[in-house]
Parts: C-alpha cells; sequence; structure tokens
C-alpha cells in the first residue's frame, strides 16, 4: 500500500459547474481504483480557468452595484470549495457504487509565500478564459489586469505565481488522512497567504498547482506523486519530426533537459521541476506524468512517463 497524492488539472475540469460536475464523475472513476487497490489517496486540483471565471464576474457585478468587490484570494478560496465539492460528491457516489466504506473531506487550504518573491513583480500565470486581442485590451484599460497571448489560442489574464514555503493547514490534512479518510487539499495551489504582524494575510495570486502538489506530498510523507495532464508522456523534441516519449526518467537527464530548454516554461516545465523537488526529499519515492484516461496503462507500466532520483 502506497500513500499517492494526485494533481488534477483545471483545464480537466471543464469551462461551467455543469461540464465540471459531468467530467469530475468520470474522474472518480478512475481515481477510485487507487483506493480499490488499497492506496491512500489525497487530490489536488487545478483552478486557473474557475478563479478567472468568478474573479471576473465578482468584479463585473461589483461595478454594477451588485455586490460588494470580492478580492482575488477569496475568489481562490471560493474555486476550492465549489470544485471540492464537486470532487467530494463524485468521489462519494463511485465510493459507494463499488461498496467502498470511506469519507471524501475537502480542506480549503492556505499555503505560505514569501511577500519579497520576485513573482510578484512579474505577472505570469494564466487565469480565466481565452478573449480576442480586442476584448483583452479593453480589460485592460479597464480594470488594468495584464493580459498575454497563450500558445495561439487567444489572450488569458495573468497574475503573479509566487513559489509555496509551507502548508497552513498540513495538521489537519494529516490527520485526515491517517483516519482513513479521501482527502481533496491544496485546491488551485492554495490560497496564497503570507505572515504578517497581525498574523495571516491573503495576496493576489495563484501558486503553481505541481509545485504546491509536490510540497503537499512531502509533508505527508508520500511515496508517489501522480500529475495527471493532456498528454499519455513527457516529450523531448515535441511537437517536431523526431520528438520522442520518455518514459523512465532520472532526475539527472530531467536536468539535463531542463537545460537544453526541452521544456515549455508554462506548460511542462512546472510539472518536471514539481516532480523533481518531490522525488529529492526522499529515498524511493517517485513521480508519474501521465492522462487521466490512460492512468491504468501508466500504473501498469504501459504509457507515462516516471521520474525516479
Amino acid at each position: 500500500m502506497a500513500k499517492i497524492v494526485v494533481a488534477l488539472g483545471g483545464n480537466a475540469l471543464g469551462k461551467s459547474p455543469e461540464e465540471q460536475l459531468n467530467l469530475v464523475k468520470h474522474t472518480a472513476k478512475s481515481l477510485i481504483g487507487l483506493v480499490a487497490a488499497g492506496h491512500k489517496v489525497v487530490i489536488s486540483h487545478g483552478n486557473g480557468p474557475q478563479v478567472g471565471a468568478i474573479n471576473l464576474g465578482m468584479n463585473y457585478d461589483a461595478e454594477h452595484g451588485q455586490t460588494a468587490a470580492f478580492p482575488f484570494p477569496e475568489c481562490g478560496a471560493m474555486s476550492q470549495g465549489y470544485i471540492g465539492y464537486h470532487l467530494q460528491q463524485s468521489l462519494h457516489n463511485e465510493l459507494h457504487r463499488q461498496g467502498i466504506q470511506k469519507d471524501v473531506a475537502s480542506v480549503v487550504t492556505q499555503i505560505e509565500v514569501d511577500e519579497s518573491d520576485p513573482a510578484f513583480d512579474h505577472p505570469t500565470k494564466p487565469v480565466g478564459s481565452f478573449y480576442s486581442k480586442e476584448d483583452a485590451d479593453k480589460i485592460v484599460a479597464e480594470k488594468g489586469y495584464t493580459f498575454v497571448e497563450d500558445a495561439g489560442r487567444g489572450y488569458r489574464q495573468v497574475v503573479p505565481s509566487p513559489l509555496p514555503k509551507s502548508i497552513i493547514e498540513i495538521k489537519s490534512i494529516n490527520d485526515l488522512i491517517e483516519n482513513d479518510n479521501l482527502v481533496i487539499a491544496g485546491g488551485g495551489g492554495g490560497v496564497p497567504v503570507i505572515t504578517t504582524d497581525e498574523g495571516l494575510k491573503g495576496v493576489p495570486a495563484v501558486i503553481d498547482k505541481d509545485r504546491s502538489s509536490a510540497l503537499l506530498a512531502a509533508n505527508i510523507a508520500a511515496d508517489q506523486l501522480i500529475i495527471l495532464t493532456a498528454v499519455d508522456d513527457v516529450y523531448v523534441n515535441y511537437g517536431k519530426p523526431d520528438e520522442k516519449a520518455l518514459h523512465d526518467l532520472s532526475s539527472k537527464d530531467a536536468q539535463r533537459y531542463i537545460d537544453e530548454g526541452q521544456f515549455a516554461p508554462g506548460s511542462m516545465l512546472p510539472k518536471i521541476e514539481a516532480c523533481l523537488s518531490f522525488v529529492a526529499t526522499g529515498n524511493g519515492r517517485t513521480a508519474l506524468i501521465t492522462s487521466l484516461d490512460h492512468l491504468d496503462d501508466a500504473l501498469a507500466g504501459k504509457v507515462g512517463t516516471l521520474i525516479k532520483a
């Protein structure tokens, strides 16, 4: 039996609550497979599209006198709540369907960051929907947000993405795990907070969920970190005639590929770096990058990229 942290991508959760609920029903079947095999499982998830939509929607209502303005950290907490609710419900139903007696709990998670992190001066994390350049320019003029072109798919708002330092609720998360609960934690990378003279304070940013998941996995002494993304394998020379899938990857070779610029900064690079940071925290720890649809095949060694120290 292993202790496993599974990180779900926010873009895999759909563009609306209805679509998300349908998608997580499929997700639950794959994840409960790990539980049925006897593993202790902790689930984290992204929230980029969701938190951006909440932020823009709440600000729109505020500008039209319907509600008070909601700061970005509160929008992040809202996204943790509603994504957690959908995951909890779907996982609960699948556990019941398979006759497994286990409770599911979501922890709205705060993660401490450094207020002097240089990321606050250079927003890079995409959130929310895609916009045309014309619409993006209009939002920039009205709200002062920062937008960048995203992989030829349109323009998206970007916010700072500081590195995670510590998980505020880690004791509660560990207590839930040790009492045999299926735990959802670190949603959206966690709500970023800083420590002030008055205590904790939320800051407008989005922590990369893979980096937070690696920290979570290390803090609960997990055996494996699984990052589920849109592709079955990690590639070198991706999209080129000589592209090659990587199945077994040592930390040394992974770092060499990073130095060669093989992994895109806004896509695969943070996933590889998160995996490297986790496997370096203990002997025998491994990380796996693959797609949700082929998780079973990846666990059997048929697809996926397994990273070891």
